[in-house]
């Protein structure tokens, strides 16, 4: 269900920077309060119901809507985000298959598609997103992927292939990794998303000022 003829994706309102990816609302509340302006929902299916998944996305959705620059991205629930009237969702390649592009396009939100591959990449820059996510850059053990880590060579090389749209780099990216992963990317509205970086972090108030003083150079 993927229409390459149509209008872009509206253009992200701020830069990426530093991006945490969590899996609860209230932590999505906790970052916006803390200064965070990119925030990815990823609450999972598994496990819960359809009310507790609906509360989940309608809360981080709302949570947005009351901070100014606010870029509260919805993972995979995209029906339900557009429900919420979401700023933005985040999809996988498998998504591009089932999800309703045009519906969501009409809607007027942001759009980031995942990318592993060049091909993949070529594939999701065809729908014309509000960003690219590259990954994994490093291995992680919070997903299992089947794809070989990308690497910072290969990141700054696809990063290139991205453009002309916001490039987010994402996979086993540590607070110490952050700013050479940075430094692989153009820069402007470019950022990096960070999934245990924060949440598993000793201090996360601390991880997330240091996440964003290191985004900012």
């Amino acid at each position: 269900m993927t229409d390459t003829s149509a209008t872009p994706f509206p253009s992200l309102t701020g830069p990426i920077g530093f991006y945490p990816v969590v899996h609860d609302a209230a932590w999505v509340q906790c970052l916006l309060d803390w200064g965070v302006r990119t925030v990815q929902l990823r609450f999972k299916a598994a496990g819960h119901t359809a009310a507790e998944i609906e509360r989940e996305v309608f809360a981080a959705v709302e949570a947005g809507k009351h901070v100014q620059g606010a870029q509260v991205f919805i993972n995979d629930h995209w029906q339900l985000a557009l429900a919420a009237g979401a700023y933005g969702v985040h999809l996988g390649q498998e998504d591009l298959d089932i999800a309703d592009i045009d519906a969501l396009r009409r809607a007027g939100v942001r759009l980031g598609l995942s990318t592993h591959t060049p091909a993949e990449l070529a594939r999701a820059r065809a729908v014309q997103p509000s960003y690219l996510a590259i990954g994994p850059i490093y291995p992680t053990t919070l997903k299992v992927m089947p794809y070989q880590p990308v690497g910072l060579v290969q990141l700054k090389q696809w990063a290139t292939l991205a453009a002309p749209y916001p490039v987010v780099a994402i996979g086993g990216i540590s607070l110490e990794r952050l700013p050479g992963v940075l430094a692989c990317l153009g820069g402007g509205n470019d950022g990096a998303a960070v999934v245990s970086a924060v949440t598993l972090a000793a201090d996360p108030h601390k991880a997330a000022l240091d996440g964003m003083r290191l985004a900012a150079g």
